[in-house]
């Protein structure tokens, strides 16, 4: 019998063989980054929510799975599924802009370090070097350029030059997304990707590292 928590379990299980996380799959399968949250689950009153046979259309699609392998997840057997496109896809970290200035996910030269980091496949099989991680953009802030539930692939010791687009942390622990305008030995200038938050200037000595930004996923 079909239930309501089975369901999702099977979206998530599917999910974690692909090395996804939720939204990932999500986005994989062309829907909303959040259409999987765990919010979204249930209604504001406590009423269950069901995900659409054509999102379950959709992911099996994405993913390469049939819907017999689907319900062999949903009654809990771990047969593999198969995942010819994915599974040549090296996986590298994923972690939100809200959680990476907690600290303790980098080291001091901008690297990924560290525990609480998911897995996201890379957009593509060849070309990924080491260290490259992305970040899932959160909330409006980085709008028009990015928006929520967008991943940024960033790659830490990187050269910058003028006009890249960067993830910047500070001493303080803050991580942005910027543009870099400037750089010197005196001022690092950064331009906002939203026109209605201030552009930012530091002292080198305020910024612990700058990292470019390689690639997104809109």
């Amino acid at each position: 019998m079909l239930s309501h928590e089975g369901i999702w379990s099977a979206i998530d299980a599917l999910a974690e063989r692909h090395r996804l996380t939720p939204s990932g799959l999500a986005r994989r399968a062309g829907l909303d980054a959040t259409a999987f949250n765990k919010s979204k689950r249930r209604s504001a009153d406590g009423r269950e929510r069901w995900p659409s046979t054509e999102s379950v259309a959709k992911i099996l699609e994405a993913t390469g799975a049939t819907i017999d392998q689907f319900m062999d997840v949903l009654k809990g057997e771990r047969a593999p599924v198969a995942t010819p496109a994915s599974a040549a896809l090296p996986a590298i970290p994923l972690i939100g802009f809200a959680q990476a200035g907690a600290g303790g996910f980098f080291d001091d030269s901008g690297f990924p370090a560290g525990q609480g980091w998911d897995m996201v496949d890379f957009p593509t099989a060849s070309g990924i070097k080491q260290g490259v991680y992305a970040l899932e953009v959160q909330g409006d802030s980085m709008m028009p350029l990015y928006r929520d539930g967008d991943v940024l692939i960033v790659e830490p010791g990187a050269p910058v030059r003028r006009g890249d687009r960067v993830v910047v942390k500070t001493t303080e622990g803050e991580v942005m997304a910027k543009i870099l305008m400037r750089q010197s030995a005196r001022s690092i200038e950064l331009h906002s990707l939203n026109p209605e938050h201030p552009n930012r200037s530091f002292e080198p000595a305020q910024v612990e590292w700058i990292a470019r930004i390689l690639w997104a996923s809109q």
